[in-house]
């Protein structure tokens, strides 16, 4: 219990303002998760998971009555999301490790046209339903730029659950508004490292680039026996 308590309470003094622990470690786990999701290992999943109850309890801090900066309900829920989409992410994941021989979990492809623009809609579409919810709930404004955030993350952690290459752009679009987001309500831990997130997601986007490359690279396979009168 005094573990708990320590952890709710403890701060990080920098310059004259403080960093809240609880917003840094779960900002690290985070890190880490993406790095797994960019080697594609199953392991990437539950640190994910780990990292977001932490955010959790920063971003309704004011719920859990811990003086943070302040209540951002699209930065929390984004939070509960990521949990149950990582879950299923983490079950996807561990199928296809199983049936690659313990190898990487994903093959990375590139998401049809059609996908395409239904991830676009839906980005755009869930934005403006979301804004008015997270008006009236209090969040911190921009409001929109809350629920961009959200909706953004939501369809990114389904791409990478899905092996879509794209996801690492959605979440390059997340971090242009999410940063500035973060800066102006304070949490500047979590907006340090979201602005690392900007380099880290297009560093990934490559990588994953490339993979798709090897991936739809056709195999040769010999079907007939060599003639043995052909000098070669």
């Amino acid at each position: 219990m005094d573990l708990l308590r320590w952890l709710f309470e403890a701060q990080i003094p920098v310059g004259g303002s403080v960093l809240i622990l609880r917003e840094v470690l779960g900002n690290i786990f985070g890190l880490a998760s993406a790095f797994g999701g960019m080697r594609r290992r199953v392991w990437a999943w539950p640190v994910g998971i780990a990292g977001n109850l932490l955010l959790l309890t920063v971003f309704l801090g004011n719920v859990f009555g811990s003086a943070t900066p302040a209540t951002l309900w699209g930065q929390a829920g984004r939070q509960v999301m990521f949990i149950g989409v990582a879950l299923y992410g983490w079950y996807r994941w561990q199928q296809g490790r199983q049936s690659a021989d313990g190898g990487a979990a994903v093959a990375p492809r590139w998401a049809s046209n059609k996908t395409r623009v239904i991830l676009g809609l839906s980005l755009v579409a869930g934005t403006a339903a979301l804004t008015p919810l997270f008006d009236s709930l209090g969040s911190y404004p921009p409001v929109w730029a809350d629920a961009w955030t959200f909706m953004g993350s939501l369809l990114a952690t389904y791409g990478m659950a899905r092996g879509w290459t794209e996801f690492w752009l959605i979440w390059v679009a997340v971090d242009i508004v999410g940063v500035p987001l973060l800066f102006s309500a304070g949490y500047y831990a979590s907006a340090v490292m979201y602005l690392f997130y900007g380099f880290f997601t297009l560093t990934g986007f490559f990588v994953w680039w490339r993979a798709s490359k090897q991936a739809d690279r056709p195999v040769t396979v010999e079907t007939a026996f060599p003639d043995p009168l052909v000098v070669k």
